[in-house]
């Protein structure tokens, strides 16, 4: 499979060639949407409570006899399906989100993603990516003269220039090759891997 080599100004220099395994595998909708729901349930804490009939502090006492009233019979004014009762069936903060995805299907999921963006012509490769200072300013400038708006940046090693300047632009995101998931390959409309990410993507995850 080959890549486009992109320079400084954005434009396809050359073309590198790269692992047919990692970015020349058929798309499989069912497998990725699979691998990205699953990234996003195990991201998820359980913080959420909510209070069962048992812990509303209310009265126990029945709230009105039982016949002659003309309303249905009531038992205590915790009852769910009164206004102010507890939930029939609670949320819990010790709830497990958490979906099992094995070692194989998750990297094949990642390669299909690849794949397609590849595919798509949303997936370039660069010699490196640096700033020389940390000002977002130089980062905005640098990327504005590539013509990029929203990309996602996968480097080898990410350097404090880089990270500092890129914490302030919302569109932007920079990540190590182990930092790198599904859902923020699938999210930006452009991706671009170092040379040196590369290597280290086709040895991680073939």
């Amino acid at each position: 499979m080959e890549l486009k080599l992109l320079n400084d100004q954005g434009q396809a220099a050359s073309t590198l060639q790269a692992s047919d395994v990692l970015f020349g595998r058929d798309y499989n909708e069912a497998l990725v949407h699979q691998v990205v729901t699953a990234y996003m349930a195990n991201a998820r804490s359980g913080n959420r409570k909510q209070k069962g009939r048992a812990e509303i502090a209310k009265s126990t006492r029945k709230p009105f006899r039982q016949k002659g009233t003309g309303n249905a019979r009531a038992g205590m004014a915790s009852s769910p399906l009164w206004r102010g009762g507890g939930k029939i069936f609670p949320s819990s903060p010790d709830e497990n989100f958490s979906q099992k995805v094995n070692r194989k299907m998750y990297r094949a999921g990642v390669a299909a993603i690849l794949s397609q963006l590849a595919r798509e012509d949303r997936l370039a490769v660069v010699d490196s990516f640096s700033v020389e200072a940390p000002k977002t300013r130089l980062l905005s400038q640098k990327l504005k003269g590539m013509g990029l708006d929203s990309v996602l940046v996968i480097t080898d090693e990410i350097d404090e220039n880089l990270f500092l300047s890129s914490r302030n632009l919302h569109q932007v995101l920079v990540l190590e090759v182990h930092e790198a998931d599904p859902v923020s390959l699938v999210r930006f409309p452009k991706v671009l891997v170092t040379k040196g990410a590369l290597a280290k993507m086709e040895e991680a995850w073939q």
